[in-house]
């Protein structure tokens, strides 16, 4: 039985796909259903009985991820953080945390990962066995847009292709993996891919070929990858829906409505306003006028006044003011989306590198 199991958070990357959100927050922290992604993947690692973590971060965002997980103790447990100067792939993290990682098992966790149900029951399946490498996979509709791995009548994989055309099985590769210390070996016999990058899955194909045991555990819940903005929007949906309980700390005025599953923390203020959930509204909010509706998030100490949302994410400390209609949106932290009558011919934005907008 394997004991002593490590995680390996890996939590550096730029989030070129989530620009201009993360020009300044990193992908990792973004908050779904007010609630960072990491913060969600911490829990599971602790959830399934691991205290310790190596996190690996950047150098542009690493301070900020520090910032926010400290040393662990707020989730039970410790946080080694080791810097991967440059994104040189997966398995090139991998070997930067060799130090910390020893001669130990590990569980490998992509920090803007969610998953359904956590990963305590793979864990437990991977120290109960002799496999030497156990993959998280999951069946989706069009694999062509994933890894994908091929498994025999055992569960054992047979070989992993990246992105296939004509894929010969519909299982893509999460991002959450379970490893010996033979991925190590497997790793210093790699040579860069045509993205000039270590990959993982060379590795694990690497370990195939060497007949090590390389099993699978197929992924019953939903699996979310929050790298595009739809993603973000669908994760916000998804763990809203599934996990949300009604929870009402904030006040609301006699003329104001609430309806469903819907979190108001401390301090918030509802009034003359509906509200039908599912909806977070953190703390410190005031909501006026207006209507918040199914699947949004708003974050801490933000305003909405004589507006209208739904479907969307507000980062904290925004001011949201006559605006008739906002959905499918997410809103960086501390903007202002302003409806000024006066100047209705004339838009006048002030937005940050990479921003998309739709008139």
């Amino acid at each position: 039985m394997k004991k002593n199991i490590k995680a390996l958070i890996l939590s550096g990357g730029k989030g070129t796909r989530l620009k201009p959100l993360t020009t300044t927050i990193p992908k990792q922290l973004l908050p779904v259903a007010n609630k960072p992604i990491l913060s969600y993947v911490i829990d599971q690692i602790a959830e399934a009985g691991i205290s310790d973590v190596g996190m690996i971060i950047a150098p542009e965002t690493g301070n900020l991820i520090k910032e926010f997980a400290g040393d662990g103790s707020k989730w039970g447990v410790k946080i080694t953080y080791i810097m991967q100067a440059d994104p040189l792939g997966l398995a090139h993290a991998v070997s930067t945390a060799g130090e910390f990682l020893g001669t130990s098992p590990f569980l490998m966790f992509l920090g803007d990962n969610l998953i359904q149900g956590g990963v305590k029951k793979f864990v437990d399946q991977f120290r109960s066995d002799d496999s030497d490498s156990l993959i998280l996979l999951k069946s989706v509709p069009d694999p062509r847009l994933f890894g994908v791995a091929e498994i025999d009548r055992n569960g054992a994989l047979v070989k992993l292709v990246e992105k296939p055309k004509k894929p010969k099985s519909d299982l893509a590769i999460v991002g959450v993996y379970l490893f010996n210390k033979h991925i190590h070996s497997a790793i210093k016999s790699l040579k860069p891919s045509w993205r000039g990058e270590l990959e993982i899955t060379d590795a694990i194909q690497k370990m195939i070929e060497s007949n090590r045991q390389v099993g699978s555990y197929i992924l019953q819940g939903w699996w979310l990858d929050t790298g595009k903005k739809d993603d973000m929007l669908e994760a916000n949906r998804v763990v809203l829906d599934d996990l949300l309980k009604r929870e009402i700390q904030g006040k609301i005025d006699s003329k104001s409505r609430v309806a469903g599953r819907v979190e108001i923390r401390k301090g918030t203020e509802i009034i003359n306003s509906r509200v039908r959930g599912p909806v977070s509204i953190s703390e410190g909010c005031r909501i006026v006028n207006s209507f918040i509706g199914p699947f949004t998030s708003i974050g801490a100490r933000s305003v909405v006044e004589d507006s209208s949302i739904e479907h969307s994410v507000i980062l904290e400390g925004c001011h949201i003011k006559r605006i008739e209609r906002l959905e499918d949106s997410i809103i960086g932290r501390a903007c202002k989306v302003i409806y000024d009558e006066s100047s209705f011919r004339n838009k006048k934005l002030f937005l940050g590198d990479d921003a998309i907008v739709e008139l």
